[in-house]
């Protein structure tokens, strides 16, 4: 069998590059299936959920992200090779309605096997956490930040692409089985693997750029029909209930500032932050080691951005925002002789306890820029009491809090 293609038939290369990308598609497509149905069940808060569930679910989706990758890759080399080849004639050129349809489809599945996986792989890179990748060269993409809106956009995409997918699949093998059985042609054969020598001469016939602008047209109106139907909403934390924060008086007032937490999930860092915070804060710099003012912190749990895991967070395992919407932190500031500490109680769920709380403060004038860091224990605080190991989620939780804020001299 030779390895390149003649007008009449396909080569070996060829051939090789069209069933092993229908083994990979074939099997990318039930494994994203059941990841997302596991998935879905992980997140319903009326549903029980075990670590072996979510490690489950892990497994799958780093699976179908593996093989996802494994088909971008295969089908750009596959295109590459076919930019070198001669394309074999259609058996059915004759019939023009039909050699249309099937040039179409053609042009969908190419550019599907491109679009399916580049989307998930950049929903992959600007999402936060979750299933990793499974190979060694790093879970990000150049250009392409963490971004939930972008995150968003992409898994929207991701979906609506593998319908196009889907459907041209479907076109595609309906189309090899009409021309086996009802036709009784070569068009199926002559992609098995084996000798080509028997493949008859395709009549004359005529490419032109009409497929590929009618594919073109059918993915722009799939677009139009996603967004038409709300495809592209933002569906982050659509079914939480954020607490709303009273204003409060401050002798020093917030000016910016950002309040985040890091976990780890499966291994790799996840970092999220609180929308809504406030900050009640007192402060006079003494002259030596002591006290020197106080701060009191209401947060809103339901404004919390967590990446993929975000409606987890707020689950009745986790922070269960609906029946604690907000946490609290009331302390005493200390200067101290190597820096500065926030001492007292925080509250998350209906536990509190005593921590400290190391910053740093750059005091200019009426001006203070804060930077403090601590760990917390989830289990502490009862926060996913179903994971009570680390294989899926890490016990540690650091807390991060950069801030500015200016004196308010009224």
């Amino acid at each position: 069998m030779p390895l390149t293609n003649t007008h009449s038939s396909y080569g070996g290369v060829t051939k090789a590059f069209h069933w092993l990308t229908a083994l990979l598609i074939l099997t990318a497509l039930p494994l994203g299936w059941f990841a997302n149905e596991l998935a879905h069940a992980i997140y319903d808060p009326n549903i029980a959920t075990t670590e072996e569930d979510i490690a489950r679910a892990a497994r799958l989706f780093s699976l179908h992200k593996s093989v996802g990758v494994t088909v971008f890759f295969v089908a750009l080399a596959r295109i590459l090779w076919a930019l070198t080849q001669t394309k074999p004639g259609l058996l059915n050129a004759d019939n023009k309605p039909e050699a249309f349809a099937a040039e179409t489809v053609h042009w969908l599945l190419y550019g599907s096997l491109m679009l399916v996986p580049l989307s998930g792989w950049i929903h992959h890179a600007a999402a936060e956490g979750f299933a990793p990748i499974l190979w060694p060269f790093g879970q990000n993409l150049p250009f392409v930040p963490k971004s939930a809106f972008l995150a968003e956009l992409t898994a929207s995409l991701h979906w609506l692409f593998i319908l196009v997918l889907g459907g041209s699949l479907a076109l595609h093998i309906l189309g090899a089985l009409k021309h086996h059985v009802a036709d009784k042609d070569s068009t199926l054969r002559r992609m098995l693997p084996g000798q080509s020598d028997d493949a008859p001469e395709p009549p004359a016939q005529h490419h032109s750029a009409v497929p590929a602008v009618a594919a073109l047209v059918i993915w722009g109106a799939v677009l139009v029909g996603g967004w038409t139907i709300g495809v592209f909403g933002d569906h982050s934390q659509a079914s939480v209930d954020t607490a709303e924060l009273s204003d409060v008086q401050s002798e020093w007032e917030v000016e910016s500032g950002t309040l985040s937490i890091t976990i780890s999930q499966l291994n790799s860092p996840v970092t999220g932050s609180f929308e809504d915070w406030t900050a009640a804060i007192t402060f006079e710099e003494p002259s030596g080691s002591g006290l020197a003012g106080s701060v009191d912190v209401t947060i809103a749990i339901g404004s919390l951005s967590l990446g993929t895991v975000t409606d987890q967070a707020m689950g009745a395992d986790f922070f269960d925002s609906a029946q604690f919407p907000t946490a609290q932190f009331e302390a005493d500031l200390f200067k101290t002789e190597s820096g500065y500490e926030a001492r007292g109680l925080l509250t998350i769920r209906d536990l509190a306890m005593d921590v400290v709380l190391p910053f740093t403060l750059d005091l200019q004038d009426d001006t203070a820029i804060v930077s403090g860091q601590l760990e917390l224990n989830r289990l502490d605080f009862n926060v996913g009491t179903s994971q009570p190991t680390e294989d899926s989620l890490g016990f540690p939780v650091i807390v991060s809090v950069e801030l500015t804020a200016e004196r308010d001299d009224e």
